[in-house]
Order: structure tokens, then C-alpha cells, then sequence
């Protein structure tokens, strides 16, 4: 089984999302900073779970993601999926032909009994089951979101008046007076 970063990162955000999204979308930027993900991973990310219909996208200010489903109907094993993340602990990738030419390995059935176990668990658990983990563990949603945002401390700047020419011709003609 080859469950890479891809899953866990995919499943991590959409944890995040779900803790969330009742005060409306939630961005990237937020979700990065949160996670310690990189915001362009995620952007990959949640292109492939848009595409498969788990969350959706608002464009413009005030925008972000959102669930395109509810997270009881949002299970482990779809976000993995979503994200191209194969499921699979055979070495013939599930194609019976470990050995080369049509021949399995002598394990094959074990894996692929272990493949089905796998699916099986994680299409039992839901998205909304780990989102109220997370909640009763006591974890706090907060009500703003946390993006530090730079603010100067400096006063603001006077615009300065400059007096000189604005154009070539204003230029030229400034010298032709001296």
C-alpha cells in the first residue's frame, strides 16, 4: 500500500474544511498557513477534489471552499481516490501478473484480500466522524480567520509635489524658455 503525503495532506484539509466551513468558504491561504501545507500542493490538491465533486469554489473577495456535499456523505476513501491515490497493496497493481506474463505471486491473495479490507475501513469512515474526533478532543474552531496580514506602524506618506515637466514635449519646451 502506498499511501503517500498526497492522501494524508488531502484528508488533513478537508478535515480543516470541515471544521470551518458553517461560517462560510474557507480559503487556501487560510488552510496552508493552518496546516503548514504548501498553498500551491493544495491548490493541486483541491482541483482534483472539485473535479470530483467534494468541494466547491467561490471566486472574489469573501471566496473559498466550501463541501459540495454534506461531511457524512464525504468518505475517507473518496478524498483519497479523488486525489489519484491508489489504494492498492498488491505489486502487479491488481493485474495478476506479478510475476510477468499472467503469473501471481504466491502472496497475491493476501494483498488483494488486504486491498479490500482497506477500501472496506476507509469507506466506513466519514468525514463529519472525523471532524467530531477533532471536536472532542476539544479542539476550538476560531472565529476569524488567522491570516496575519501586514500592518505598518509607520505613519502614512504626504504625497511630495513635484514640480517638473510631465511629458517630453513639456520637457522640451522648458528648455526652450532658458
Amino acid at each position: 500500500m502506498r499511501l503517500t503525503t498526497k492522501g494524508r495532506f488531502a484528508v488533513t484539509a478537508m478535515i480543516d474544511l470541515g471544521l470551518r466551513q458553517s461560517s462560510g468558504p474557507v480559503t487556501l491561504a487560510a488552510i496552508s498557513q493552518r496546516q503548514q501545507i504548501s498553498l500551491s500542493y493544495l491548490e493541486q490538491l483541491f482541483g482534483k477534489l472539485r473535479r470530483h465533486c467534494l468541494v466547491e469554489s467561490t471566486r472574489g473577495p469573501g471566496g473559498g471552499y466550501t463541501l459540495a456535499k454534506s461531511p457524512q456523505d464525504i468518505t475517507v476513501a473518496e478524498i483519497i481516490t479523488s486525489v489519484d491515490e491508489p489504494l492498492d497493496a498488491t505489486q502487479c497493481g491488481g493485474k495478476e501478473n506479478c510475476l510477468g506474463e499472467g503469473a501471481r505471486c504466491m502472496t497475491h491473495d493476501l494483498w488483494a484480500s488486504l486491498n479490500t479490507k482497506m477500501v472496506e475501513f476507509l469507506d466506513s469512515v466519514s468525514l463529519q466522524k472525523l471532524v467530531d474526533d477533532q471536536l472532542a478532543k476539544g479542539f476550538e474552531v476560531e472565529s476569524k480567520p488567522t491570516l496575519k496580514r501586514a500592518i505598518s506602524t509607520l505613519s502614512p506618506l504626504k504625497p511630495m509635489r513635484v514640480n517638473a515637466p510631465n511629458s517630453v514635449f513639456a520637457l522640451g519646451a522648458s528648455y526652450a524658455k532658458a
